[in-house]
């Protein structure tokens, strides 16, 4: 039981005369003291807990913006490509694809470069160039199935160590609410910050994960399309 004395000793002290230094004040202020006291005593539950939830939100708006983009296209693009590859524009080809900048035009463009070889050589270039952009686009996602299963769990941390120092307290003091309130509210609020940080979390993570399916199955549809398009005999 050393670390929990350590603990709790450090606590008791932050709040001993309601200030850090045990001066009585106005009813008030000695309240708002209190309650960042209270605040401090449970900091080290709470900042990793804060510091998930500015994570999260940050790489959710972020992969939000990378799969915005990714959505973008054209709708005329690969009629466009189809148009110069029958016509035998190939350096237009890939003009058109550097300069649309997306997922799905870097894998055509990837295609366009192996014309001439075997179509089983084309499909594999296309296929490894897919690879590598879902691979970009799930980038630190799983960070926020991580923070999503984290933060509750440090929440529950915060909550026995908390409900340890009630018992504590009720060791040295008997039943005194008065003595068991702020570690029944460092067990109660340290829950309440994971859940909500774990909700948060949970929610980015598969609204992303529906998204960038949506991504995936684009880039297959095109794929097959341009390979299509290379299988078609020309008139």
């Amino acid at each position: 039981m050393e670390f929990f004395d350590l603990i709790f000793f450090v606590q008791d002290n932050l709040t001993v005369g309601g200030t850090p230094g045990g001066v009585n004040l106005p009813d008030a202020q000695e309240e708002g003291i209190d309650i960042m006291a209270e605040f401090i005593k449970g900091s080290y539950i709470y900042i990793p807990q804060i510091i998930l939830s500015i994570i999260s939100v940050y790489i959710f708006f972020e992969r939000t913006q990378a799969i915005n983009k990714a959505m973008k296209e054209e709708g005329n693009f690969m009629s466009q490509i189809k148009e110069y590859i029958n016509q035998g524009k190939l350096d237009s080809a890939r003009n058109l694809c550097s300069t649309t900048k997306t997922p799905v035009a870097r894998m055509i463009e990837k295609g366009i470069s192996r014309i001439g070889k075997d179509m089983g050589d084309i499909k594999a270039a296309i296929e490894n160039v897919g690879k590598l952009e879902i691979y970009n686009l799930e980038k630190n996602v799983s960070f926020l199935a991580t923070a999503s299963g984290a933060a509750p769990m440090l929440g529950f941390l915060g909550t026995v160590i908390g409900m340890v120092g009630v018992f504590n307290s009720i060791k040295k003091n008997g039943p005194d609410l008065t003595s068991m309130g702020g570690d029944m509210m460092l067990a109660m609020i340290t829950t309440v910050v994971g859940l909500i940080v774990g909700i948060i979390a949970y929610v980015a993570y598969n609204t992303l994960v529906a998204r960038i399916g949506k991504v995936i199955h684009k880039m297959e549809a095109r794929a097959v399309e341009f390979i299509d398009i290379l299988e078609t005999p020309t008139n």
